[in-house]
């Protein structure tokens, strides 16, 4: 039997019923989101499950979305099926004031160091992670610099040329 995305979807909804939605499709890639309390669980079944078979994490990222008020920030795993050469996309989101999500290190060796940089630029606490602390950026940041909180630039700077930039103007 193919794994499809129909059938992935399928197990998905029998075992989890309305705790997972939001179901897409991106460029043929399976998507779909859960609530943040529930992420360990839904790993967990999709790396046992004997069909689905979901062992390998290739990343964990995340996403700020400012204007989601209580839903800030989104954790965004990829996971890859070896054998069947699938992947699929799993999100959950988490609000801003209290960003905890339970840590996949246990089920994923690899998350120790993904989860460490996702902390480190957008302040995701990872609940049971085993050291998570800054990984590339000094410890004395009291900001996460990933996050849509700064306005790209400064409007009221005389000191750049603007067509230098491709604004304003022919370069050439």
């Amino acid at each position: 039997m193919a794994l499809t995305n129909e059938f992935i979807k399928g197990k998905l909804t029998e075992k989890f019923g309305e705790g997972v939605y939001s179901f897409e499709e991106p460029y043929e890639m399976l998507t779909f989101e859960s609530h943040k309390d529930d992420n360990l669980k839904v790993l967990q079944f999709l790396f046992d499950d004997e069909d689905l078979k979901f062992q390998f994490l290739t990343d964990i990222c995340a996403v700020h979305y400012p204007d989601k008020k209580g839903s800030e920030l989104a954790v965004v795993y990829h996971l890859h099926n070896l054998v069947d050469n699938v992947r699929i996309r799993f999100k959950v989101f988490t609000g801003i004031e209290q960003p905890d999500v339970f840590s996949a290190t246990a089920l994923y060796q690899s998350a120790n160091w993904m989860e460490r940089e996702t902390y480190d630029f957008y302040g995701i606490n990872f609940v049971g992670h085993p050291n998570l602390k800054r990984i590339l950026n000094v410890d004395e940041m009291d900001y996460f610099p990933m996050r849509k909180e700064f306005p790209l630039e400064d409007q009221t700077r005389i000191d750049k040329d603007d067509e230098m930039f491709g604004r304003g103007g022919s370069i050439w």
